[in-house]
């Protein structure tokens, strides 16, 4: 998952370095955009899923039902020590394009971990092996079944966002506002699972689509660095995820919590917004 996320932190950075050229061209000009990049950790909370398993090759066509899963923090754990992309994290690019600053565009990424839970009772239902079932299996590692979406359920979006002034400071030095955020996209999960013992090829996949719509409380310092914290809610949808010889499809809902740290970099150094206030002596 390292090489989509090192994608899009390059792609950003290169959107800023043209804007900064660029810069000279449009110094009479008031400045009517800005972008933002920020970095963070979350924490996931998952509704119960259904997941429909087809294996022709072993002649089964099976639902798993009412499947309880969890999340892996990671960040929770010798996080001093650890690489920065392995807990869950997330980052945003984000360019806001009008000139009152409150309407932007953001490539919004969340590396989730999904972890059916292990030592669970899972209702069987369809067909297993050729024959008709309905019945309950204990869903452990020692009977041989596992399901991780563990390198990440990874939720790809491309937001709108909307920009809502709280509070500023006189010299607006500290500002306090509240942004919402909309936005659809593909998942890319990492899929590892053996079910009946039977292990699948585990590897990174376009999965299918998710939606969400996320409330950003955001602090802002000295004009251009911030603290987020986020409340998410995301519906994410995955169709022919890797199994053994066959394929699974499931949906399942997620409520995120997310804290982040960021900048902001103003296109331009013309606008009143961003301008550091004189000091008359």
């Amino acid at each position: 998952m390292r090489i989509f996320s090192y994608f899009f932190v390059v792609m950003g950075c290169l959107l800023i370095a043209n804007a900064s050229m660029a810069q000279d061209s449009t110094r009479k000009h008031k400045r009517k955009g800005s972008f933002y990049l920020s970095w963070g950790y979350n924490t996931e909370w998952y509704t119960k899923s259904t997941i429909h398993i087809k294996q022709p090759g072993l002649d089964n066509d099976y639902q798993m039902m009412d499947v309880k899963a969890h999340d892996h923090r990671g960040w929770d754990e010798n996080f001093v020590t650890t690489p920065v992309t392995i807990p869950q994290y997330n980052y945003r690019i984000g360019y806001y394009f009008n000139e009152k600053q409150d309407l932007a565009f953001e490539i919004n990424f969340d590396h989730t971990k999904y972890i059916i839970t292990d030592n669970q009772s899972i209702r069987i239902k369809g067909i297993l092996g050729g024959k008709r079932v309905d019945e309950n299996i204990m869903f452990s590692e020692n009977n041989g079944f596992y399901y991780f979406l563990n390198n990440g359920a990874n939720f790809f979006l491309f937001n709108i966002v909307k920009r809502y002034p709280l509070f500023h400071s006189k010299n607006k030095m500290f500002k306090l506002d509240l942004t919402p955020k909309v936005g659809i996209g593909p998942v890319v999960p990492h899929v590892e699972n053996r079910l009946f013992g039977e292990r699948n090829d585990a590897a990174f996949q376009f999965g299918g689509w998710n939606t969400g719509i996320e409330t950003a409380w955001r602090a802002t310092f000295m004009k251009y660095g911030f603290i987020e914290f986020s409340q998410k809610v995301d519906y994410a949808r995955y169709s022919y995820l890797r199994v053994a010889q066959g394929r699974a499809n499931q949906s399942f809902g997620t409520f995120e919590l997310i804290l982040s740290a960021g900048f902001i970099l103003p296109t331009t150094k013309h606008n009143p917004e961003f301008e550091v206030p004189t000091i008359v002596k």
